[in-house]
Formats: C-alpha cells, structure tokens, sequence
C-alpha cells in the first residue's frame, strides 16, 4: 500500500473522538499546525492554526508528501483503538 493511499485514509475516516486539529508534518521536516481539515481525491487542506508569515491560513497538501501527524490533545487508549490501533498506552 503506498503512503498516499495510507494517509487519505486516516483523514478520511478521522474518528469523531479526536479533535481535528494537530501538527502535520510534510517529507520537507515542516510543521503545519492544523485546527481542521478537509478531505479530496488526491490532497487534504488544513485550515493554519496560525496564518503563517506570508498570511496564509490554508494549504493544499498532497497525501503522499504527509510524513506523520502530530496530535496536539490528550487522548486515551480506546481513541486510538477506534482507529484500528491495538495495544496499551500509559493514559
């Protein structure tokens, strides 16, 4: 499975448990803070928490250049697992 089709897939079914905000970050090592998202065919915009130093408050990324998400809130086990994520965490 190629890491595009991966990603799309976590923001597309983004559990309702979990806010949808977070740090992404791109295959550049850039951290794009998020307070929402949308969901495309092929790239997923997040609304900045922030608008960044030229004013921008949207970007446009393309699934296959999402490295990892960064989760900015507190969340328990059983979130995670509703993510098909299995096993135990510390909270």
């Amino acid at each position: 499975m190629q890491i595009g089709t991966v990603w799309k897939s976590v923001f597309a079914s983004w559990p309702a448990a979990i806010p949808r905000k977070g740090v992404a970050v791109n295959n550049l090592g850039e951290s794009l803070p998020f307070k929402a998202f949308m969901v495309g065919a092929e790239m997923v915009l997040l609304e900045r928490s922030n608008p960044d130093t030229l004013g921008a408050r949207y970007i446009l990324l393309p699934y296959d250049q999402v490295a990892n998400v960064k989760f900015v809130d507190p969340l328990s086990t059983q979130v995670f697992a509703s993510m098909g994520l299995e096993g135990k965490l510390t909270t």
